[in-house]
């Protein structure tokens, strides 16, 4: 039987294998090239979860890897975090036939993985990162139930207070999300690039950043705060109840924030267990110190938020503990860099106007829901609750491509530059063009992965919620006209949360690469649809008196599906469609 010759390396250092090959990941002609020159190579082992670099328990040990580490562009020599590029033969020289040279990462760097893992090793590595992501993520809440279960029984003036100010602490604080998102794309592109030093580096400076936005938003807040309760038209002693537990929290503001950026850099190392871990411990430890301050020392509802304040500031201390200590052993100083923060604002403004965005959306949809009357009003609030919480299953999807997605144009563009600095130019055209193929072929089957992923966690997470729409708005009311006005909206979001899925994942793809300005351009664009049509449901233009509006119906019910139409299938829609149009480019992934 005739035998393939073993074809050249990539530019990862692994070699191609005939497994590859019948992938149909390297054209034929590099196969002849690879028989030209009868240059050896061994058949590599399967990618697996461990080669495709999953990190679990903590940031990414400093290992051996079988492939050589790609330079960092223009690294003039050997040094700490870099590997020089290899040599290329002098013109009248030709390759020497012999086993592909391996050399270990040397110390602060992680080798990138060089093949993209079979379906079944991707799959078990997206729930690797979605399961723990999701768990940090239901733990969040749980600081706003633990405080409205303890403060509940301080009375309903407290109760009162307590909502209002957890809307307003939760409508600052989530501005900054960005902060998580930005440094977990930062630190994942420099991580799969092999430059781990370089990745903790992004990380110390954008928990930097987070902790002097948290100390500017926390003493605005702090100073602000009867202006900003007075704002919401409060009564007088559920506006002191409101700021009382706005100033006794405002001192956990840049807890919160560095909350985000330590998360987000452990993310980028794709490290997504010590959040949970982190967040989970944080609720525990929010339930017995609200329990010493509200009942034990009597400070009443300013305990509460006292509380809050101060298990976040030591869920701070603690996700940002194995960042420092990892940084510390790569060399990496713990000091600002402000080219760094400059770097991670950059990096971050446009997710904020992302951010504010999507605020402007959830906004008009409450103001229109209010519109059409206090029936209407409570069942959006049910079905929005039950959205919301379908949507942190998609949410914790999103995090495992965000990463994976970083990680992977990471280790693409090291290949990339270690080709242009000279190791491969010894490599025929059509060789190098099978290396980039072979490059792209991995992100395009994380693409295509994590987007069926997506649509369907959706579908079932959709059929789940429609089967339930007669049963599950009985868990928030009795009151026999919200639960009639609740059924027709709850089956519009079950019929969208296919598509929910598919739009989560790709932002979550875009963030990974990198692409924020487009996703803030896009952002503006979904407003243009949906702003009117929200407008037109809050003034009865749309399924009020006027345009197919209903009679006989509880007070706003229409109004309410052609609002939860124009939602999830017009705000949705347009999300889908321009991050679908992205996605199909090549533009995001350079």
């Amino acid at each position: 039987m005739r035998r393939h010759p073993p074809l050249p390396p990539r530019s990862g250092g692994a070699p191609v294998t005939k497994a590859d090959r019948n992938e149909g990941q390297c054209p034929s002609a590099q196969e002849r090239w690879g028989a030209a020159t009868g240059q050896e190579g061994g058949r590599e082992r399967r990618a697996g979860v461990r080669d495709w670099g999953v990190v679990s328990g903590g940031p990414v040990p400093n290992t051996s890897s079988p492939s050589p580490v790609p330079a960092e562009p223009h690294a003039p020599s050997p040094s700490h975090g870099t590997t020089a590029p290899s040599p290329s033969p002098a013109p009248h020289e030709t390759p020497t036939p012999s086993a592909p040279h391996r050399t270990p990462a040397p110390h602060g760097t992680t080798a990138p993985p060089t093949t993209p893992p079979r379906t079944a090793s991707l799959n078990r590595q997206i729930l690797s990162l979605a399961l723990p992501a999701l768990g940090a993520l239901v733990a969040e809440p749980l600081f706003v139930l633990i405080d409205s279960a303890m403060v509940g029984h301080l009375g309903p003036t407290s109760l009162a207070g307590l909502s209002l100010a957890s809307t307003v602490l939760t409508t600052v604080v989530g501005l900054f999300v960005f902060l998580a998102y930005a440094t977990t794309a930062t630190t994942a592109r420099l991580f799969g690039a092999g430059r781990r030093s370089a990745a903790l580096r992004a990380g110390v400076d954008g928990m930097w950043l987070a902790g002097l936005i948290g100390v500017v938003a926390g003493t605005l807040l702090a100073l602000a705060a009867p202006w900003v309760v007075a704002a919401l038209d409060a009564d007088g002693q559920v506006a002191e109840a409101a700021t009382a537990y706005l100033r006794a929290s405002a001192p956990g503001i840049p807890g919160m924030l560095v909350v985000y950026a330590a998360t987000g850099t452990l993310r980028g190392l794709l490290d997504t267990r010590t959040p949970f871990v982190v967040a989970t411990a944080g609720a525990v430890l929010n339930v017995a110190v609200n329990a010493v301050l509200l009942y034990g020392v009597g400070m009443g509802i300013a305990g509460s938020g006292l509380g809050t304040a101060a298990a976040q500031t030591v869920m701070a201390l603690a996700l940002a503990a194995p960042v420092l200590g990892a940084a510390r052993r790569d060399g990496v100083t713990w000091g600002p860099h402000r080219q760094g923060l400059t770097a991670s604002l950059g990096t971050g403004t446009p997710l904020l106007v992302r951010t504010l965005c999507l605020r402007a959306a959830i906004l008009a949809t409450v103001w229109a829901a209010t519109a059409l009357g206090t029936t209407a009003l409570a069942a959006h609030q049910v079905v929005s609750s039950l959205w919301n919480f379908v949507a942190f299953a998609l949410d914790a999807l999103a995090i495992a491509a965000q990463a994976l997605i970083g990680t992977a144009l990471g280790r693409a563009s090291a290949d990339q530059a270690h080709q242009d600095a000279g190791s491969h130019k010894e490599l025929p055209t059509f060789a190098q063009t099978a290396d980039q193929a072979h490059q792209d072929a991995g992100v395009s089957t994380l693409l295509r992965r994590t987007t069926a992923w997506g649509a369907g966690a959706g579908a079932l997470l959709g059929l789940l919620l429609a089967v339930g729409s007669p049963w599950l708005p009985h868990l928030f009311t009795s009151d026999p006209a919200v639960l009639g006005a609740c059924v027709p909206p709850l089956l519009i979001a079950a019929s969208a949360l296919p598509l929910a899925g598919v739009v989560y994942l790709l932002d979550g793809v875009l963030m990974g690469a990198g692409d924020g300005r487009y996703l803030a351009w896009a952002g503006l664009g979904t407003l243009v649809p949906y702003l009117p049509l929200a407008a037109a449901v809050g003034t009865g233009l749309l399924g009020g008196t006027g345009l197919l509006g209903g009679a006989g119906t509880p007070e706003g019910s229409t109004g309410l599906v052609w609002l939860w139409l124009s939602f999830a299938w017009v705000l949705m829609g347009a999300r889908a469609l321009l991050n679908g149009l992205r996605a199909r480019s090549t533009a995001w992934r350079h």
